[in-house]
């Protein structure tokens, strides 16, 4: 009902308000955060009156130029009135723009981001701070330290801070960069502050129209002693995404030809498919902040944070084998089979005839999957003549993952031709229709039910000492403790031939017809384009309760791990200045407890027994922060750290898993080592003229290892087996890389805002002797924005490139995503001073992400589609 209400009843009238005239019209176009953004980090003074003044893009720049300028580290700043300028509807798109950002849009929207060429993994995000607990919906998404975007919409901030320079008071955990979102504070705005925005949204490839509803409202007492925050994002969104997959597999085959030839030891993907995913997302966020001020020198705050997403998604595969077609000896039956040689000398096949039994599988999905994160925190600040005290503590809890995951799997007979040769995407079912579901039975089922969890509760005092002294401005000395806990569980359920209650149809009782058309831009010729397909409401009503008869349902003990981390820092860090320099120095000593429990099984029989593994690691962690003023226009800026980041929690299991079918085992490896960096920078900045930049900055990283996934023989309950597990490297990589910026307000509203990062990036080999590409790092990332704001009327046109990305290790190469560029636009016309509005257009020319290999094979080849979106916005 959410969706009538707004076209019929709010949108209109906010309309009629606004060419009314029904809001005061004391200030003209000002966001109500302005005045908060305008503010630095700590409150104000009692008796300062915050004030929202007449502010277009120009004054925005200005406003982010002077935190960049006045900063000691090397840091980039967005407002929140300049994300909402720009069409983005969660924090990780608005971190597109800033320099050194790039940003994974695999699912059509910003989710993780790589900062100067350093993987997710390795980089940190927190609120106000502080840590968030974050998950995953999807079953294959490994539980990272990595922030899930998803969670936080965009409506909520205040502003951003990127740290790409560490200080001691700083938490660890970030090689790339520290980003800080920053909720909004009601002693930093005006007394009374109000802020609703309603918005329509199309997204052209399920051709989907989805409503959006967000607002704001704080209140202060008239002593501005005390005030109350509340802002809520409602959000909903239709996706759908295309894509021609090929699952791709390192194990190796027999390749065995119509004339008994046999090709051993050769690569072969599992198979592939033509899919569509299509996803409902519904995300709730909202944002409560008490503020109490007794007194000049007292500030408190309670903020407390929640957003809950439902994510529930459908994923339709018609699929072709090669690899599920193999027999127990690891034999692959193919006619007229085609090979190319790999970068490590293996043959993989990728072409040729297979079936006709078994040669051709459909799998319709159906998950009811979620996200969810709080956050309660509780900050406190003493600032007395010369001295400050801040404290904070709190606790954030997060899961996500999925209730139902059910799966049909039907299976036909035909021969099937395929061709992934490199940049091809080939397919043909010789002796069936695609389109004829009558030729597809059932012949198993399954449900997956997945929970990742994460708890962490933290406390953190420091006492800030003002000197003023000569050299020596201030002291800073602190404590922090974090106290984190991770699991994850699976529990399979499984229905075929043998179980009480099994039935077998057609996939013709489940289906009305014809899929979508697919792929229409990344498809090649010879693709598979459209299928017969299960219909939703045949899914829901007639083929779960036949599929949940006979399900049984069994704990996955190989999948369960539990990780548990006291992290114990302590802080010091000294500010100075002399002359024409200014800056910070300090260190912060890192102790780390770390317990991994998980189920292993040695023998493969299914005898589980819980394991642990404990251990702790010390880390002291420098840094040193100079600036100095050549005149009023020009500052130089450097910088260098030591810095660390932990492993992954999935890499930390463990879990120790053998086959009952093969010798082979799989583990984990809770004995990894974390990463360490030493870094530096150097750049200059120059302020030429008003709400103008043009910089330049050098950086370096020498890590001293990187994580790969290897299999080597060891001692695995009493038997050597093959045991496939990630390693720590033994030499590391080093990012090298350079970072302009040009920033420029022209006359008559216009204007542009341009950066490049330039990022070489290179590892060391590993143990099995093979090179590696650094994952997550482009060579090249640029952003290029071009505006124009006058007289109520303001336009945006953005373009985001990076080059080619890496990913792991695959079929003798390396996972590559190729160069992707994105245009998107925002428009937006204040129709009275308190009524706006906006138009944006996202992915305007429906890129493709394609993935191969770096020796071509195709391994995924996505489109998501445009979206555009209208809304109005009105201010009080």
């Amino acid at each position: 009902m959410t969706k009538p209400v707004l076209k019929k009843k709010l949108l209109p009238h906010l309309i009629a308000l606004a060419l009314s005239g029904g809001f005061a019209h004391q200030v003209y176009a000002a966001d109500p955060v302005a005045a908060e953004a305008a503010q630095t980090s700590e409150a104000a003074p009692v008796g300062d009156t915050a004030t929202v003044e007449v502010r277009g893009i120009r004054e925005r720049l200005k406003r982010n130029l002077a935190e960049k300028r006045d900063s000691g580290n090397v840091i980039d700043t967005v407002t929140a009135e300049e994300v909402g300028k720009f069409p983005d509807k969660n924090v990780a798109d608005s971190l597109q723009r800033v320099p050194g950002i790039s940003v994974d849009r695999t699912w059509g929207e910003g989710r993780d981001i790589f900062v100067r060429g350093t993987d997710k993994n390795l980089n940190l995000t927190q609120l106000n701070g502080q840590a968030v607990a974050s998950g995953y919906w999807w079953k294959n998404d490994s539980q990272s330290r990595g922030f899930n975007y998803d969670i936080l919409a965009s409506e909520l901030v205040a502003s951003i801070d990127v740290y790409k320079s560490p200080s001691a008071d700083l938490d660890e955990g970030s090689i790339g960069g520290l980003v800080i979102v920053k909720t909004r504070k009601p002693l930093q705005l005006k007394p009374l502050v109000a802020q609703v925005s309603v918005e329509e949204t199309y997204s052209k490839l399920p051709k989907k129209t989805d409503p959006q509803i967000s607002g704001l409202l704080s209140w202060t007492n008239e002593q501005k002693t005390f005030g109350a925050l509340v802002a809520v994002s409602r959000q909903q969104r239709t996706m759908r995404r295309d894509g021609l997959e090929n699952f791709t597999d390192s194990t190796k085959y027999n390749i065995v030809d119509q004339n008994g030839v046999v090709t051993p030891g050769a690569y072969a993907s599992w198979g592939g498919g033509s899919a569509i995913f299509r996803q409902d997302r519904k995300r709730t966020t909202g944002d409560i902040t008490l503020q109490a001020r007794p007194n000049a020198n007292t500030d408190i705050s309670l903020n407390y944070m929640n957003s809950d997403m439902s994510m529930d998604n459908s994923n339709q595969n018609y699929l072709w084998e090669a690899g599920g077609l193999a027999d127990k000896n690891g034999n692959i039956t193919v006619t007229n089979p085609k090979f190319i040689t790999t970068s490590n000398g293996t043959k993989a096949l990728v072409g040729g005839t297979v079936g006709p039994t078994g040669g051709v599988s459909f799998e319709p999905i159906f998950r009811q999957s979620y996200i969810k994160s709080e956050v309660l925190d509780l900050e406190g600040t003493y600032d007395a003549d010369n001295w400050k005290f801040h404290g904070q503590a709190g606790t954030t809890k997060g899961s996500g993952g999925s209730d139902h995951d059910r799966n049909f799997w039907f299976v036909g007979n035909t021969r099937t031709t395929f061709n992934i040769a490199p940049d091809t995407y080939e397919v043909k079912y010789q002796d069936i229709n695609p389109l004829d579901p009558s030729k597809l039975t059932l012949q198993s089922s399954r449900d997956w039910i997945r929970r990742m969890e994460t708890k962490e509760n933290y406390a953190q005092g420091d006492l800030t000492l003002d000197v003023n002294n000569g050299f020596f401005k201030s002291f800073k000395v602190g404590a922090k403790l974090r106290d984190t806990t991770v699991q994850n569980h699976r529990t399979i359920g499984t229905d075929g031939p043998g179980n009480p209650g099994w039935q077998s149809f057609s996939l013709a009782d489940l289906s009305t017809g014809a899929s979508p058309l697919l792929s229409q831009k990344a498809a090649n010729p010879g693709s598979l384009t459209q299928y017969a397909w299960v219909d939703d409401g045949l899914a829901y009503s007639k083929g779960f309760p036949m599929y949940d008869k006979g399900m049984v349902y069994a704990e996955a003990k190989g999948e369960y791990y539990k990780i548990k981390e006291k992290i114990y820092a302590t802080y010091a860090r000294a500010d100075f200045a002399t002359g024409q320099w200014r800056g910070d120095f300090g260190a912060r000593i890192v102790k780390t407890d770390q317990t991994s429990e998980a189920y292993q099984d040695l023998t493969g029989t299914g005898n589980y027994t819980l394991a642990n593994v404990s251990r702790s690691y010390t880390d002291v962690l420098p840094n040193l922060n100079a600036v100095y003023t050549v005149n009023k226009e020009l500052l130089v800026r450097g910088a260098v750290a030591r810095v660390m980041a932990r492993n992954t929690y999935s890499d930390l299991s463990a879990s120790t898993e053998v086959s009952g079918t093969t010798n082979a085992a799989t583990s984990g490896n809770p004995l990894l080592k974390p990463y360490h960096a030493n870094q530096a920078e150097l750049g200059a900045e120059w302020y030429y003229a008003d709400a103008s930049l043009l910089s330049a900055t050098v950086f370096a990283k020498k890590l001293d290892t990187f994580i790969y996934t290897q299999t080597a023989t060891e001692n695995v309950g009493g038997v050597m087996r093959p045991v496939t597990r990630p390693y720590n490297a033994n030499n590391g990589e080093t990012v090298n890389g350079l970072e302009l910026q040009w920033q420029q307000a022209f006359s008559s509203g216009f204007g542009a805002i341009v950066n490049y990062t330039y990022t070489d990036a290179k590892t060391g080999a590993n143990a099995g002797g093979l090179k590696l590409n650094v994952v997550g790092n482009s060579r090249n990332q640029a952003n290029i924005t071009g505006f124009f704001e006058k007289d109520g009327y303001s336009a945006r046109l953005s373009y985001n490139y990076r080059s080619k990305a890496y990913g792991a290790l695959d079929e003798g190469g390396q996972d590559v995503t190729s160069a992707y560029g994105q245009w998107d636009a925002s428009a937006s016309w204040d129709i009275t001073p308190k009524i706006s509005l906006y138009l944006t257009a996202v992915n305007i020319t429906n890129e493709v992400i394609r993935t191969n290999t770096t020796d071509g094979l195709p391994v995924g080849v996505y489109e998501n589609g445009a979206r555009y979106s209208i809304g109005l916005k009105a201010k009080f």
